[in-house]
């Protein structure tokens, strides 16, 4: 006959009693942990950094669209889509855009989503009529998915078909994102995929957007939407009418940082240079206008007070023309045209 064993008493360690890990090897212990999801760090030294080559940059329209993803906002009715056009027409042909900027040619995607066959037809013969044989390599598209929605994965594979130089999304509004959510993170989620796209298939892509009503001492931030727009993109572009005309503003990582003088004539957009020079020359000639409808010598306020423009500006302009030579100095203070 077996004994009967009696069973174990198992007796539970009190916490309080239980030595804890230290700090330190808590904290090794978590940074030895890794998940399945872990990406580790990949980096490049300088030195390799250094003797690595790199392909050169292509601009579509040389000093303006470069590879990447670039955003031109304006007001409505401003002449945004004829600037998009003028673009398009220019890579397409390997003209002049702008009037005098010279593109290297390629075919185009144009997304025209506020527009239609008919009126595209319109819009083309008023610029182009003239032309025998519009260029086949501009490609037109009325309707596209939205971003988020197929869009990015449908430009990769017309992009793999037809090695364009440019794309245009004409507007932003066309294919933004349908979502609730809003602010900066929205927006630059919704132009980033197309930027990452643009910089591996290296095309240059422009997309049109609007500027909110408010004004702001950096035309940048007139762009509507947050912040996050201009930072998933490579270059920026305000087109904005003020009192002394139309200037167009350019801020990117691959462009020089402009502010030029615009004209829009008969469908056509022309740059007249650079926007402070260009005013330059305008008041000038307001200035001698005046001067020269003058029975006689005239001083700084009565000048700017025919102008309509303050005094201490005038002053300054009088100083540097009378030094140029444009105007002549009679007495103490007083400028008549010189002769």
């Amino acid at each position: 006959m077996t004994k009967r064993q009696s069973p174990k008493i198992i007796r539970r360690q009190n916490p309080k009693n239980t030595p804890r890990p230290s700090k330190r090897q808590g904290r090794a212990a978590k940074s030895t942990k890794k998940t399945s999801t872990e990406v580790a760090i990949t980096t490049i030294s300088a030195s390799t950094l250094q003797s690595k080559e790199f392909p050169p940059l292509r601009y579509a329209v040389d000093g303006y669209l470069a590879e990447g993803v670039t955003l031109l906002a304006g007001k409505p009715k401003i002449g945004k889509s004829w600037m998009a056009l003028d673009f398009a027409m220019a890579v397409a042909t390997g003209g002049l855009a702008l009037g005098s900027v010279r593109c290297r040619q390629g075919p185009v995607l144009y997304c025209a989503l506020e527009d239609n066959h008919r009126r595209l037809q319109r819009r083309m013969s008023q610029l182009y009529g003239d032309i025998e044989r519009w260029p086949p390599g501009l490609h037109f598209a009325t309707e596209v998915r939205r971003l988020g929605d197929g869009l990015v994965d449908d430009l990769r594979d017309w992009i793999e078909v037809h090695r364009p130089k440019l794309v245009i999304i004409d507007t932003f509004a066309g294919v933004r994102p349908q979502s609730r959510r809003e602010g900066y993170d929205a927006d630059y989620a919704a132009l980033s995929p197309l930027q990452e796209m643009a910089g591996q298939m290296g095309v240059a892509i422009l997309v049109i957007h609007h500027l909110r009503k408010m004004l702001g001492d950096d035309p940048f931030d007139m762009i509507s939407g947050t912040t996050g727009l201009t930072g998933a993109v490579d270059a920026a572009f305000v087109l904005h009418r003020g009192k002394q005309g139309v200037t167009l503003y350019g801020r990117g990582r691959e462009i020089e940082e402009m502010e030029q003088a615009v004209e829009f004539v008969g469908g056509e957009w022309k740059v007249l240079g650079d926007a402070a020079e260009v005013r330059r020359s305008e008041e000038r000639s307001a200035i001698l206008e005046v001067l020269e409808g003058a029975d006689e010598p005239m001083g700084p306020k009565e000048i700017a007070d025919a102008l309509g423009k303050p005094e201490n500006n005038i002053k300054q302009l009088l100083f540097k023309m009378h030094k140029d030579g444009e105007i002549a100095k009679q007495g103490r203070g007083r400028y008549c045209a010189a002769e």
